[in-house]
């Protein structure tokens, strides 16, 4: 229960933090919002991990890392943290009019590709940085894992909104920035990029692939 309680309080305030640069338009909300996530990583990632993001469980599920019973628990701490978060932000911000983003035609092309890359990008990093057996009691995963996030967000978040995040793009819905209606693109883009990231993690470090959770070096990796 401590680990579901650490996902939900450090999804929590990626989602507000989100919310409340995003609706109060704040020029550098890329780089707040990977901050936060990068501090909140560092809190409770001795604890659960410090995914805060369903895409990132997922890729850290099939990398063998976390069981499919926990995994199920993070989703649902995850999803019910970004939604409250989302609710509590726009009370805080109080935006009034929200234009939500509904992409159509060669819009649903783009925003696809984009959060793919990006998700795909960003749980490729964790999965490398956290849970490697090449990097054992690193102090770094935390701020590579925040910059990744940034990275993407001042690269394609006027393109596809910059999720990467399941729990993020449902907040953003329950915010009015996107369209609940389109909330199949980032919920499929996000999840399809997390299991690419854990292929091409296991493709390329051999030496990890069937290690089990009894197996893997607990000290080598604060993720799972």
């Amino acid at each position: 229960m401590r680990r579901y309680l650490t996902e939900f309080i450090g999804t929590f305030f990626l989602v507000l933090t989100v919310g409340c640069t995003v609706l109060g338009k704040v020029p550098v909300a890329p780089l707040a919002i990977g901050a936060v996530l990068m501090v909140m990583i560092y809190a409770g990632g001795h604890v659960s991990g410090g995914h805060y993001n369903p895409a990132v469980t997922l890729a850290v599920l099939v990398r063998g890392r976390i069981t499919a019973l926990d995994a199920v628990g993070y989703w649902v701490a995850q999803v019910v943290a970004g939604i409250l978060a989302a609710l509590i932000a726009k009370y805080l911000v109080n935006p009034g009019h929200v234009v939500a983003l509904s992409p159509t035609g060669r819009g649903i092309g783009t925003t696809l590709t984009a959060e793919v890359l990006f998700t795909f990008a960003l749980a490729y990093v964790v999965l490398n940085v956290a849970t490697s057996r090449d990097h054992p009691n690193n102090n770094f995963y935390g701020l590579a894992i925040g910059f990744t996030v940034a990275a993407g967000a001042f690269a394609v978040g006027g393109i596809s909104g910059g999720a990467f995040n399941p729990a993020v793009a449902m907040g953003a819905a329950t915010m009015g920035l996107f369209a609940w209606s389109k909330i199949w693109i980032w919920l499929l883009a996000d999840l399809v990029g997390g299991v690419l990231a854990a292929s091409a993690f296991l493709a390329l470090n051999p030496a990890d692939r069937g290690e089990t959770m009894d197996q893997a070096p607990a000290e080598s990796t604060p993720v799972g």
